[in-house]
C-alpha cells in the first residue's frame, strides 16, 4: 500500500501543477457553468478528472473509476460502488470557491472496496498539504502521522453544513445548538473540514449531503486519526449507489456521542 499511496500522492500533485493551478483565478466567462441550481463546474474540474482516471488506471488497472463530473452525467455509474475496487475522484471539492478565485479546494481521491473505503488522499493545492490515511493504519498529515485533538474550546466549535437542510430542520438544528456549541464559518470545501476536526480548530462537522466523492477520504483520515465519522443513527458510513442524509463527524468518540445528542436527540 506504500507505493501506492505514493504513486496516487504523486499523480494528485501533477495534476495540481499542471491542471488546477494554472486556471485558478485565470477561468473566462464560458469556463465556468452551473450543472445544477447552485453547483458550479468549471473546465479545471473536467480538465483534472480526466488526468485523475488517466493517471489512476494505470496505477491500478483493475479498478473501477467513479468520478464526480462523470457521475453527473450519468448518474448510474454510482452503482459500481456496491461492488468490486474503485477509485472515487473529487477533481475539485470547493469548485464555488476555485470559481470565485478564493481558497480553500482540494483535490481529493479514495479507493473503495464494495463501498468500504480502504485509503483515501486529500491535497490542498494552495499549500501542499496532503492528508492521508489507509484503514487500520492510520493517518498522516505530509509524513507525520496524526492524532486527532479536541479545540480546548470553552464551548466545541462545530462547523454546521445546513445549506442542504429545508428552513425548518436548518432552523430547528440551530436553536438545539444554542449554548452548546460554537458555530463556526464552514469552508464550504469537505477537504478542509475534515482536516480542521483533526487538527484541532473545529470540534465537529455536521453534513446533509454525503455524496461519496465529498466524504470518502475525509471520513476514513478523520476515522484514522481517532475521531469518530458515522451516520446520525451511529452506523458505520458506507458508500452507495443511494448515499443517503446526515453525516456526523467529531473529534473524538466522547464528543460524537455528545453531539449527536444535541444535534439528532
Amino acid at each position: 500500500m506504500h507505493a501506492l499511496s505514493a504513486a496516487v500522492a504523486d499523480l494528485m500533485r501533477e495534476v495540481a501543477r499542471d491542471v488546477v493551478l494554472p486556471r485558478y483565478r485565470n477561468l473566462a466567462t464560458h469556463e465556468v457553468e452551473e450543472k445544477t441550481v447552485g453547483e458550479l463546474v468549471t473546465i479545471a474540474d473536467r480538465e483534472a478528472e480526466l488526468r485523475l482516471n488517466e493517471g489512476l488506471a494505470r496505477i491500478l488497472p483493475e479498478a473501477g473509476l467513479v468520478g464526480e463530473e462523470a457521475c453527473a452525467a450519468d448518474a448510474s455509474l454510482t452503482s459500481k460502488l456496491e461492488s468490486g475496487l474503485n477509485w472515487v475522484i473529487d477533481p475539485i471539492d470547493g469548485t464555488g470557491n476555485f470559481a470565485s478565485g478564493k481558497s480553500p479546494f482540494a483535490i481529493m481521491v479514495a479507493l473503495a472496496d464494495a463501498g468500504v473505503v480502504q485509503a483515501g488522499w486529500m491535497l490542498d493545492p494552495l499549500t501542499g498539504r496532503l492528508c492521508a490515511a489507509t484503514l487500520g493504519k492510520g493517518a498522516w498529515i505530509d509524513d507525520e502521522r496524526v492524532t486527532a485533538r479536541e479545540s480546548g474550546a470553552a464551548m466545541p466549535i462545530a462547523g454546521l453544513s445546513v445549506l442542504f437542510l429545508d428552513p425548518a430542520d436548518r432552523q430547528a438544528m440551530i436553536d438545539r445548538v444554542e449554548g452548546k456549541f460554537e458555530v463556526a464559518d464552514i469552508p464550504r470545501c469537505a477537504g478542509e473540514q475534515y482536516p480542521r476536526i483533526v487538527l484541532g480548530i473545529h470540534d465537529l462537522a455536521a453534513f446533509e449531503r454525503t455524496l461519496p466523492w465529498d466524504h470518502a477520504p475525509g471520513a476514513l483520515f478523520v476515522n484514522e486519526a481517532g475521531g469518530r465519522v458515522a451516520r446520525p443513527d451511529g452506523a458505520a458510513y458506507r458508500l452507495a449507489a443511494e448515499p443517503g442524509r446526515g453525516l456526523l463527524a467529531a473529534a473524538s468518540p466522547a464528543l460524537w456521542d455528545r453531539a449527536a445528542a444535541i444535534l439528532y436527540g
